[in-house]
């Protein structure tokens, strides 16, 4: 019989607690709020992990907002690094165009995923194009990307928890925690 997986044992640092995280997401919402006063936005959440972040952050704007889910791959199963190759795997259900949009996502590594989906959505013809994301791993950027909310700012460290997994497991931990490397690279 297989031992039975202990999430967090296989975390070798919790990097952002879970108060932590709910702190930043309630400032967050504030700055959304203020941004876009008078005004509805459009939260789009990049499918799967930023669906935590996007949920905490709609509850904390006190303005009135839409949502709706995209699906984009550039990582395979498995692996810790992007491919590079992008895909549309689940689009908008409805226009955007000449709406205020703001991409929810969970952590920006590369920026190739990223950079794809806002020339995508550009193309769009939405009002306004904004970026808010959980997580920035600046030492990996591969495209410069223009960031208006920031939560954390994190080493290059492979990270999972809040939404962030590694072969579909670790979602579902309320922190931010660094992977320990012989999980991965086993």
């Amino acid at each position: 019989m297989a031992r039975p997986v202990d999430l967090q044992d296989d975390v070798a640092t919790v990097l952002i607690p879970s108060e932590q995280i709910q702190a930043k997401v309630a400032e967050l919402g504030t700055r959304v709020s203020s941004d876009y006063a008078g005004r509805e936005v459009i939260l789009v959440s990049v499918l799967k992990g930023s669906l935590p972040f996007m949920a905490d952050l709609m509850r904390a704007i006190t303005i009135p907002v839409q949502i709706d889910l995209m699906e984009v791959s550039s990582y395979g199963g498995t692996t810790t690094e992007s491919t590079g190759l992008v895909r549309i795997l689940k689009d908008l259900s409805s226009s955007i165009e000449g709406k205020d949009v703001l991409i929810v996502e969970d952590i920006i590594d590369t920026g190739l995923t990223l950079n794809y989906l806002i020339r995508y959505l550009r193309g769009k013809n939405p009002a306004s194009l904004r970026i808010c994301t959980l997580l920035d791993k600046p030492a990996r950027r591969l495209v410069e990307i223009a960031i208006d909310y920031l939560g954390f700012t994190i080493p290059d460290q492979f990270v999972v928890g809040y939404g962030l997994d590694y072969g579909e497991r670790y979602r579902n931990l309320p922190f931010i925690g660094v992977l320990r490397p012989e999980v991965y690279s086993g």
